[in-house]
Formats: structure tokens, sequence, C-alpha cells
């Protein structure tokens, strides 16, 4: 996937036909749609690809995950709305090459009928109708936990990327919430949601590792969710990810924080030229950003080859990768 390119003036578009006919962006969801839409089922998906083309032939693989249920279920809709500002900074300023956009959504194994959403990696429009087609089921068991490690598996084992096969170049997975993960991935959820056979449970930490291979992961925690703020999360997401995590004043900042975020770690820019974007891009966001993003840097490494594949290298977290 990744064919196309995006453009402000399809979104326009759609959004006006949206408007004169009376449908929501998110019409299968608000339809009272409860089964996951078939453009987002992972279930017996061998790979959500991105590749590189004639078209896009450095393409930089950006994933973004949120949490639907309880009082994260407004989330799609505020990224869905920000989606114009997103790939204005990422293209027009260059902070990525070729960037290719994959949405999915997190909810709860143990008690969800939409426990995993995953789209694909898009870089046209069609990453707009993938947000479209989410169900914003708004469930969760309310213990506090959430299936992001189910996530991170679909991630870790059924994505394929040609920026890491290829150059050795991590994506980018963001992950939005504000409750924990189980404590590990569970064969009886894998078999039933993705169709996997896992002979034994997997850590989450391990599963953090392996996905960390082929990622650079950020979680993201923002204020108005029920969570917000807490240490114990907050603490337990620092030991999986380090400095990768991101408390958000304003989740309608999310889109220009995740756009920075990308443009630190390729080097792009550095923060106080990220926020002087924002302020030439008409956002008002540049102060939350600023406090979003003061301990975050250009962190992303570059894989060592020695006669090796990717794949077959791991390392220390901190963003290089070493024999």
């Amino acid at each position: 996937m990744g064919s196309g390119r995006w453009s402000t003036d399809v979104y326009a578009a759609a959004k006006s036909y949206r408007k004169a006919t009376g449908k929501s962006a998110f019409d299968y969801s608000d339809s009272g749609a409860r089964t996951v839409h078939p453009r987002l089922d992972p279930h017996g998906v061998a790979a959500r690809e991105s590749r590189d083309s004639d078209e896009h032939p450095r393409s930089t693989p950006i994933a973004v995950l949120f949490d639907v249920t309880g009082s994260m279920g407004h989330v799609p809709r505020v990224l869905q709305a920000k989606l114009p500002e997103l790939f204005g900074l990422l293209l027009r300023k260059g902070y990525c090459t070729d960037p290719q956009i994959m949405f999915g959504a997190v909810g709860d194994a143990t008690c969800d009928a939409v426990p995993l959403q995953a789209g694909q990696f898009e870089s046209d429009n069609r990453m707009d109708e993938d947000l479209a087609s989410i169900v914003l089921e708004g469930g969760g068991g309310g213990q506090r936990t959430e299936s992001y490690e189910l996530a991170m598996y679909f991630m870790a084992r059924h994505t394929s990327l040609d920026s890491y096969t290829k150059r050795g170049r991590r994506g980018y997975l963001f992950l939005i919430g504000d409750e924990l993960p189980y404590a590990a991935v569970k064969p009886k959820e894998v078999k039933k949601v993705i169709g996997d056979k896992l002979d034994e449970p997997i850590p989450v930490a391990a599963i953090v590792a392996e996905l960390k291979r082929q990622y650079e992961v950020y979680y993201i925690l923002p204020t108005g969710s029920a969570y917000a703020g807490d240490s114990e999360i907050l603490d337990h997401w620092r030991g999986l990810l380090g400095q990768n995590v991101i408390q958000l004043d304003d989740l309608d900042a999310a889109c220009e924080t995740i756009a920075l975020t990308i443009g630190l770690a390729e080097e792009a820019i550095d923060l106080a030229a990220g926020l002087d974007d924002l302020a030439e891009a008409g956002s008002s966001a540049g102060e939350v950003v600023g406090r979003a993003l003061a301990t975050i840097g250009s962190s992303r490494g570059t894989v060592v080859h020695g006669g090796l594949r990717p794949a077959d290298l791991d390392g220390p977290d901190d963003g290089t990768v070493r024999l």
C-alpha cells in the first residue's frame, strides 16, 4: 500500500459532501455498527505494508493507534479534523520523506466486541476512509488496563516496512491512550482477534522489545482522559519506552505533536524551529506542543549493518541498533 498523494482539496470536498448530506465523518460507527469493518479487520492479515515505489522512493511509515474506550472515544474525531495540519507539516516542511500513515484503534480484548482495528499504510486520502471506518465502541473493562499489548503484537509481527528492511530505518508508532497494557500477550486473544497460534504468553516487555526493532514507539497521554497525569500509568510506560512518553495538555494539539516529534527524530528541525513552523501555519498549539516535547530530543537511530539483515539485529535502548 502507500500509493497516491494526499490532497487537501479532496479532503475538503469530502467534508463538504458529508455536511451537505448530513453524514458523519464516522458514519460507519455512528450508524450503529459494532463489528469491525472489513478494511480494518486484523484477522488473517499477513502484513500491513509500507512500500517504496517510483512515486514514493523513500517511504516513512507512521502508525497512529488510539484507545477508543471510555473517555478516549473522541480521539479519532479530533485526529480526523486535523489531518490537513498533520500532512501540511510533514510534507510542506519536509519533516520526513514520503510519509505513509496507518490508523488503528485499541479496545479491550477481555470484554469488547472490537478490541483491535488496523488500517493500511496510505499516502493519500484513503487514510481518511480508514478513519471513517473505525468503530468507536467506547467500551473497556474499567480496570485501568486495555489491550495495547495485543496491538503491539500485531504491529511487531504483521507489518512489513521497506524503510527498515531496505534502509535500516525504523518507522514511527504513536499510541494515544490513558491506561496500562495487560502484563502479557495472551494466546487465546491472539487466536481469536488475529488468527495466530501462540504456544505461550509473551510478556509485554518482550513484545515491546520486538516492536522497537522496527519502530520508534511513543505513548501520548492527553489531558481530558480518565487517567490524565496518573503517575503509575506514566511510570509504567516510561519503564517500557523511556523518554518517549508524552503528556499532552490539549488533545486538539495531537496532530501537531506527532508531526513535530517526527521532525525532531528525523533531525529535520529542532524544537524552536518546529514551534516557529506552527506559528507560521497559524496554529495556536505552540505552547502546548512545546511543553509536551520539552524532554523529547533527536533520538532516532540508524541500524548499523554488518552483513546481517535488520531483523537479525538487536541492541540497547539508546536509539541505535548494534551488533
